[in-house]
């Protein structure tokens, strides 16, 4: 299987003060750049073949050049990043697509992620973590978690689909990366009950796939991984001193 690895989109780096921030695939963690650790164990994952990696092309030649299949230089768009790797792989093919920030991954976290896929007549699968699980292996580390029927669940960073059905939801997830931040706007999209059944935590792991199905005419899954590694981003420092810790 191929993957796909976002590493940065091609934007303003720079916070208020005017200084420039350092892209999140290019962290340190003890002496290894966060995409490094990433990259490294999709190598040593059996079924994984090519890597294209999608970011500021010159400074990731610089670190993982040698060990990718390609580097493709980044946009402002995450869906436009994606679809330019596309170009790199045969469209029949089941790809993976996983971010620069998750050092922790682990090749037992991608196989089983992997297995548990194919075990299903889906298009798209996304990655999920029970809060349970994470805090057993991890206590202490702050997540952000959903309240479903299931449980509380925290996003996943690895996902899986087959490639043919890009055309029929690149549009729906540009829509929602734009309106990620305005609930009424969601909310027209996805409907106000559906919101209400997610605030109030009755919302079930089946009633969003049907949901995915429903807007956009594809079979979805998510797929509830026993590995906490495949949430454990880094989104901010106290992450990086987390990250220290158990690496």
């Amino acid at each position: 299987m191929d993957v796909i690895v976002l590493a940065g989109e091609k934007k303003d780096n720079s916070n208020s003060n005017g200084e420039e921030k350092i892209n999140k695939a290019f962290y340190k963690i003890k002496d290894k750049h966060m995409i490094e650790y990433v990259v490294e164990t999709l190598r040593k994952t059996s079924c994984i073949g090519r890597i294209a990696v999608v970011g500021p092309k010159d400074k990731l030649e610089a670190v993982i050049g040698d060990i990718v299949d390609n580097i493709i230089e980044g946009t402002d768009s995450i869906v436009s990043n994606v679809l330019l790797a596309l170009d790199y792989f045969p469209e029949e093919r089941e790809l993976l697509i996983v971010t620069s920030d998750i050092p922790m991954i682990t090749k037992e976290a991608i196989e089983d992620f992997i297995a548990r896929c194919r075990q299903k007549d889906v298009d798209l699968c996304y990655s999920i973590v029970d809060r349970k699980v994470n805090d057993r292996k991890y206590p202490g580390v702050r997540r952000t978690y959903a309240r479903l029927w299931e449980g509380q669940f925290t996003g996943g960073n690895v996902f899986y689909f087959n490639p043919k059905v890009v055309d029929k939801c690149k549009d729906f997830v540009e829509q929602m990366l734009e309106y990620r931040k305005s609930p009424t706007k969601m909310a027209r999209v996805l409907g106000f009950g559906f919101l209400l059944r997610l605030a109030l935590g009755i919302l079930t792991i089946n009633a969003i796939q049907r949901k995915c199905e429903s807007l956009l005419g594809i079979r979805g899954a998510a797929i509830v991984s026993p590995y906490p590694e495949i949430g454990n981003d880094v989104d901010r420092l106290s992450d990086l001193e987390f990250m220290e810790k158990y690496m």
